[in-house]
């Protein structure tokens, strides 16, 4: 079975719309395992954007008035058949987006977690209580349900990024028209085939959740429309310097998660061990093509010979193939222009007095991927190469002297997405967490840059937006506060001491 046929008989169990088009599907779905076409849609256009928001919005105000608690029964629902259907829908993601089998069956598991932590959130919506200094008065902060929450989702997580916005938005009593990348359009259709049976079980309204399919115009309609409160999106930072000045100038608020040119110091005293399979997970996991993927080491001239010469074995070592056999740790790169930005940064960095410690080459699977094997250079400064983000599997060697340097060179770069340091000296761990270390929304300590939990705000700053999602109070973005003064008494004091008739 090719993986055509092995996406069809997915979505027929997970209960899609067959994708297959004969006439007028202009949209190609692609497996970059091999090129193949897997799929054809039709695209929506700024028309169907509108409708769609329309019949949201409407699903929305019916939504609002439902209790918290009842509002998560939805989210339990999705995560039940997330768990019945994590396989199946595993497959699909390593079969669209390339991810290893373990990978993408870890996307999906993320999914099911932030469905539980939803679940927990639908009793835990609230506000506060306000000391006031008028007698027989009480103030308080209350959060209600924000709109339609717009969605605009990145190829290398297709269904997790959608979840993390959905299952909060929809305990928080908010509707959800998501535009998926136009590379991974099958994993939309099978999530949104997933939300229709939840809500079907919780007797939700249908059109919480609508997917708009379509290139450019389709995703301008969505972050254009005054209907949409808010818009969560994850991509380049070219694109969020169009979307957030497009929201802003309706006075909508932007959720933006964007590029990460993430590294880790490599203290003196670090577990090289540790290190290294720290190094070796970050900086290839994905293909090198998470947001959090780790670009750059710095790493103290003391270990230097020795770090390199253990991450240049272990990459060596790396099975690179096909991502749906169980022993491969690296698939392939998304499309020919992945490939092609991967060989002109090496080519970069080496005419900037960079050497090419191993990998960068191009690796034969079958017809039509694009495989290439992870590379390592090793840099004698942090040129404009090394200072930009390429969503790929190239790791970037720096040296430091003092803890100073290594910081200094960490955040001299205008993205702030995640970060790590290796280190076993305690004060060396603080410095780097302190509010002196890090510039990112994540600094890790012994572990690498990439990979994070449901339970805490995922998002960075500089130029990765300032956006956070998942844990922690990332609920508050898809939700408007109010500020209530309650007068229970007979008298009218005004704050301040304002006296006034």
């Amino acid at each position: 079975m090719n993986a055509a046929q092995q996406a069809r008989a997915i979505l027929q169990r997970l209960g899609a719309d067959d994708p297959f088009v004969v006439d007028g599907g202009d949209l190609e779905a692609r497996s970059p395992i091999d090129g193949a076409v897997i799929g054809r849609l039709r695209s929506h256009g700024p028309a169907d954007v509108e409708q769609a928001v329309g019949r949201a919005h409407d699903a929305f105000l019916q939504w609002r008035t439902v209790p918290a608690p009842v509002r998560g029964r939805l989210v339990r629902e999705l995560g039940e058949l997330l768990r019945e259907h994590k396989d199946d829908l595993g497959a699909l993601v390593s079969i669209e987006a390339g991810k290893i089998v373990s990978e993408g069956l870890g996307e999906v598991q993320e999914m099911i977690d932030i469905c539980d932590l939803a679940v927990g959130l639908s009793r835990q919506l609230h506000g506060l209580t306000i000391a006031t200094e008028r007698p027989s008065h009480r103030m308080m902060e209350q959060w209600h349900p924000l709109g339609v929450i717009g969605v605009i989702s990145a190829f290398n997580f297709p269904v997790a990024v959608w979840s993390w916005n959905a299952a909060l938005a929809f305990v928080c009593g908010d509707a959800v028209v998501w535009k998926p990348s136009e590379k991974t359009l099958l994993t939309a259709l099978a999530c949104q085939a997933l939300f229709a049976e939840a809500a079907r079980r919780a007797g939700a309204p249908a059109d919480l959740s609508i997917v708009v399919l379509g290139a450019r115009e389709v995703g301008e309609a969505l972050v254009d429309d005054p209907r949409v409160p808010l818009v969560s999106a994850t991509g380049s930072t070219r694109m969020g310097r169009e979307v957030a000045p497009r929201v802003a100038a309706r006075f909508g608020r932007s959720l933006l998660e964007l590029g990460g040119n993430n590294a880790a110091i490599v203290a003196p005293s670090a577990d090289v061990d540790l290190a290294v399979r720290g190094i070796v997970f970050s900086a290839v996991g994905t293909a090198g093509q998470r947001c959090t993927s780790l670009r750059r080491i710095i790493v103290h001239e003391s270990i230097k010979d020795d770090l390199v010469a253990r991450l240049a074995a272990a990459y060596e070592t790396l099975p690179v193939g096909s991502p749906l056999e169980a022993s491969t740790l690296v698939g392939p790169l998304i499309d020919e222009t992945a490939a092609q930005a991967f060989g002109a940064a090496i080519e970069q960095a080496q005419a900037d007095g960079g050497t090419l410690v191993t990998g960068g080459e191009t690796v034969a699977v079958g017809e039509g991927g694009h495989y290439v094997r992870p590379a390592i250079v090793d840099m004698p400064h942090q040129s404009e190469v090394v200072r930009a983000e390429t969503f790929a599997p190239l790791l970037y060697v720096l040296t430091y002297r003092e803890l100073d340097e290594a910081l200094r060179l960490h955040n001299e770069v205008t993205q702030g997405l995640s970060s790590s340091i290796f280190t076993l000296d305690v004060r060396e761990a603080e410095a780097f967490v302190s509010v002196t270390g890090s510039d990112c929304g994540i600094a890790n300590v012994n572990i690498g840059p990439s990979g994070a939990e449901i339970g805490g705000a995922f998002g960075g700053e500089k130029e990765t937006g300032g956006g956070r999602e998942s844990g922690s109070d990332a609920w508050r973005n898809y939700m408007r506060r109010t500020t209530n003064t309650i007068n229970y008494g007979t008298e009218l004091p005004l704050a301040q001491g304002v006296e006034f008739l």
